[in-house]
């Protein structure tokens, strides 16, 4: 149910996502508090059920945060599937050479990483720093991050909303 009201809020403002969390989820969680506190009355206090009851119920302000601020997601699956690729190459990272040759590939993979939150193509976005690099002034390096760049490689149609 909670992922409910997530799904019909997805890519809306802020202010608009914490009302409806509040009007619509803020119930749900009220009774789901109810329901956690009855029934872990009625349960033996050495029972898998009770410890777990009592290790949401201790972290019952967390659980419950996103449905204040709406600028938190639910959940952290986000994070998990950016942090996904990283655990999938890490045995490949092994033979990255070096210390050094490690450093590199995170950094790289760190760049590639923030491209798709930033709707870039990785591919196109490496080939226009890479263009750029050489003659790019040091103090202003900041210039060909990828959230800096994301207009200018954003596709034609997207230029035009952005305008």
């Amino acid at each position: 149910m909670l992922y409910t009201v997530e799904e019909s809020i997805r890519g809306k403002p802020p202010e608009l996502r914490r009302a409806e969390r509040q009007a619509r989820a803020g119930p749900i969680l009220v009774a789901l508090r109810a329901w956690l506190d009855a029934t872990l009355k009625q349960l033996s206090q050495k029972s898998a059920l009770a410890e777990a009851i009592r290790y949401a119920l201790a972290r019952w302000e967390a659980l419950v945060r996103y449905s204040n601020d709406g600028r938190i997601e639910i959940d952290n699956n986000a994070a998990e599937r950016a942090l996904r690729t990283v655990a999938l190459g890490r045995k490949n990272f092994l033979f990255a050479g070096s210390d050094a040759g490690g450093e590199r590939a995170a950094a790289i993979y760190s760049l590639i990483g923030t491209d798709k939150p930033n709707g870039l193509d990785p591919e196109a976005y490496l080939r226009h720093v890479i263009g750029r690099i050489a003659e790019h002034p040091v103090n202003r390096v900041a210039e060909l991050l990828p959230w800096n760049v994301a207009t200018e490689l954003a596709p034609p149609e997207q230029q035009a909303v952005a305008a």
